[in-house]
């Protein structure tokens, strides 16, 4: 048993003893500082949205990107027609709603529900808070892509 436990030993010494101090160093100095990281990083959510430029005619390849975040996060809960799921239907939302309102509800649903009326109000009628999908600033464009051409805009 105890040459084993020797052999052990050595394996885990020659295993330490393989990088050197440059190495070490070299890697310290080729790591990224936490402002790189950060500005590295995509934003998705926390800033509001001031605007919206809207495409005429649709952007089709962002409206089957917004139907598949649908699909994948949206559907359980908002249908595409007026009927109230969990959430409101989507059916004539870019008619009532500023895009910049939807793309603030869809990234920033926590601050509009403390601020906005109007999301107070949904809140009121449906009950349930709409969790953070933790969409990034583009695949929200896409949703609201996809709301637009549900809504049937050109």
């Amino acid at each position: 048993m105890k040459p084993h436990r020797i052999l052990i030993l050595a394996a885990l010494a020659l295993v330490a003893s393989c990088g050197s101090k440059e190495d070490a160093e070299r890697s310290a100095a080729e790591s990224p500082t936490p402002e790189e990281i950060l500005a590295a990083t995509p934003e998705t959510h926390g800033s509001m949205v001031s605007s919206v430029e809207l495409t005429t005619p649709l952007n089709q390849d962002w409206v089957a990107k917004g139907k598949a975040i649908y699909e994948m996060k949206c559907l359980a809960c908002h249908k595409t027609d007026g009927t109230k799921l969990v959430g409101p239907g989507w059916k004539g939302v870019t008619q009532r709603r500023k895009p910049e309102w939807i793309m603030n509800m869809i990234l920033n649903v926590d601050t509009m529900l403390e601020t906005d009326e109007e999301a107070q109000k949904l809140l009121e009628q449906c009950l349930v808070r709409m969790p953070n999908q933790n969409l990034s600033k583009q695949e929200a464009r896409e949703v609201l892509e996809f709301m637009r051409s549900n809504d049937a805009e050109p």
